[in-house]
């Protein structure tokens, strides 16, 4: 579920940014708004011209905001009456990040020490020793990639 939200979410980014593109190369501007608000805000800012061509478009933002908002109730349904161990987290990091990091690691017991769950996530840096040399390097992501985007985005 978390990760066909994300998918949505990527999605309406690519068609809002097609938009706000098309309209831009035309030589008007739309106005600046939410993600989930750009369907009805953007409309009586296209021009004449592109109306045909992007309306469509507009249309399935919508649609797809709408079904954002479906997945969120279910996830906070989910986090209520399955994981309720979600509770703690999502007072630092929120409801998506919380059910995310639950579901990721499945068990605490998997891990000896916390400092192993960074590891685990990608979350280290890259090591390159050489001689009296040791730069610290980009983390070295490995795991679960949209993990670690609910994680860096929380940060």
């Amino acid at each position: 579920m978390l990760r066909s939200r994300d998918a949505i979410v990527r999605s309406r980014t690519l068609l809002i940014n097609h938009v706000r593109g098309i309209v831009k190369s035309s030589g008007a501007r739309l106005p600046s708004c939410s993600a989930d608000s750009f369907a009805h805000k953007a409309a009586p800012a296209i021009p004449e011209r592109l109306r045909t061509a992007l309306l469509p478009i507009l249309e399935t933002t919508g649609s797809l905001t709408h079904q954002i908002h479906k997945f969120d109730e279910q996830s906070e349904r989910l986090c209520q009456d399955r994981y309720p161990e979600t509770k703690l987290l999502r007072a630092i990091s929120g409801r998506l990040t919380a059910l995310g990091y639950i579901l990721t690691l499945e068990s605490p017991d998997r891990f000896r020490r916390s400092r192993e769950v960074g590891p685990a996530l990608g979350l280290v840096p890259r090591r390159d020793q050489s001689g009296d040399r040791d730069p610290q390097l980009r983390i070295i992501k490995t795991g679960d990639a949209y993990m670690r985007r609910l994680l860096v985005g929380s940060a």
